[in-house]
């Protein structure tokens, strides 16, 4: 389920800061007249900016709805010290609250019609190859991948890959017999909509070609890719922008070439972390440029010489970086290339963003600012410093 625009729908009043001690304000969650009961006894109590990482969430696995049940236990540990040991319903109520000012009505429509539209696919598509539709990973994966997943370890991780600029990771990933199996698929259903006259859904507005992965059932697969294989390196690499708590994907393909998308324009990802891999074919042009991260007070900011960084696609190569990292494509010169991307979002991110005003942990500009900042109040306590020694020689 995509969690499309999470972090931009909120009031300007919940997204203030609280007092100052590492904790955000909460909107009240009903408005009575007696005693509050319930999470509304909870009202005027803060959200936790930084998770207490020594408490054990409750087991949601049972619940079903709008959000995994892993998003509530990332979101209980952010809870308030006097909600943490209450009754499981009430903090479950408390969360959906929280929750709930995602989910406008109209956005309520637009998934729901989402879901009619993949539940009508998978009634009537027939898969052509059923094994991509679980989780193989010695036929998905290559073995030194594979190794380092196992050992999970920062030097591990890093032993496979190039970090050609901070924050941008490339290394090989797939088995090609899965790459050629996946294509075949997105072919296989490219036609099958052609000919059933569907209307195919595009991965997302800047892309005219392409399928998203989860529209044809390989949502619980894609999951797993995510859960098993991309957490674990963005939890080491990216624990400030949520990479600790991925929740939700967004999977599809794009296409580039003649009679396809040519070139995609200077833009940032809605995700946090986002996993692009070249899955063939012929092809010349296309790179991939990176252009410094960003928030979203900066998106539009000059790019620095340092920032600037081409990324050449390779076949069953994967190139992972955060999702506000920006970036576009080149021209595809000549051939065809066809990419796999997995957009990993974090809600609990998303929401705790909403309560911060300094970015400086991941944001390029904000570092500079913060940086020219440490410079100004240096050289002004130099200044006063002189001042004073001088005044106290006179």
């Amino acid at each position: 389920m995509a969690l499309d625009g999470l972090a931009e729908r909120r009031d300007e009043a919940q997204a203030a800061m609280g007092n100052g001690n590492g904790m955000a304000s909460l909107p009240p969650t009903s408005r009575s007249t007696g005693r509050s009961t319930g999470p509304a006894a909870y009202a005027d109590r803060r959200l936790r900016v930084n998770p207490n990482t020594e408490h054990k969430p409750q087991d949601y696995r049972d619940l079903r709805g709008e959000y995994a049940p892993v998003v509530y236990s990332a979101l209980e540990r952010h809870l308030p010290p006097s909600l943490l040991e209450a009754d499981r319903d009430v903090k479950l109520q408390f969360m959906r609250d929280v929750l709930a000012h995602y989910w406008p009505p109209g956005e309520r429509n637009k998934v729901q019609r989402q879901k009619e539209y993949r539940q009508r696919i998978l009634h009537l598509y027939k898969p052509l190859h059923q094994e991509l539709y679980n989780m193989h990973p010695s036929s998905f994966f290559l073995p030194t991948f594979l190794e380092a997943i196992r050992s999970n370890t920062e030097d591990r991780f890093r032993s496979i890959m190039t970090e050609p600029i901070p924050g941008v990771y490339s290394f090989a990933m797939l088995q090609p017999g899965f790459c050629e199996m996946l294509l075949q698929e997105v072919e296989n259903f490219e036609r099958w909509v052609h000919t059933m006259k569907f209307k195919i859904m595009r991965p997302n507005t800047m892309n005219k070609y392409g399928a998203v992965l989860d529209d044809f059932g390989l949502e619980a697969m894609m999951n797993q890719f995510m859960e098993q294989f991309i957490a674990p390196i963005s939890e080491v690499f990216y624990p400030e922008v949520g990479g600790g708590t991925l929740d939700t994907h967004h999977a599809f393909v794009v296409e580039y070439g003649k009679d396809r998308d040519v070139e995609l324009g200077f833009h940032v990802d809605d995700s946090e972390v986002t996993l692009n891999v070249c899955l063939g074919k012929q092809f010349s042009g296309g790179e991939l440029y990176f252009r410094g991260i960003r928030c979203e007070n900066h998106v539009n900011s000059e790019t620095q010489h340092e920032e600037r960084y081409e990324y050449s696609h390779v076949p069953g190569q994967a190139v992972l970086h955060r999702g506000r990292h920006r970036h576009g494509v080149r021209p595809t010169s000549s051939g065809h290339r066809i990419n796999l991307l997995l957009w990993c979002r974090s809600s609990v991110f998303r929401e705790m963003k909403n309560y911060q005003k300094d970015f400086s942990s991941w944001c390029g500009e904000c570092q500079r600012e913060k940086r020219e900042r440490q410079i100004h109040a240096v050289k002004a306590t130099k200044r006063a410093f002189l001042r004073g020694a001088e005044g106290t020689l006179i």
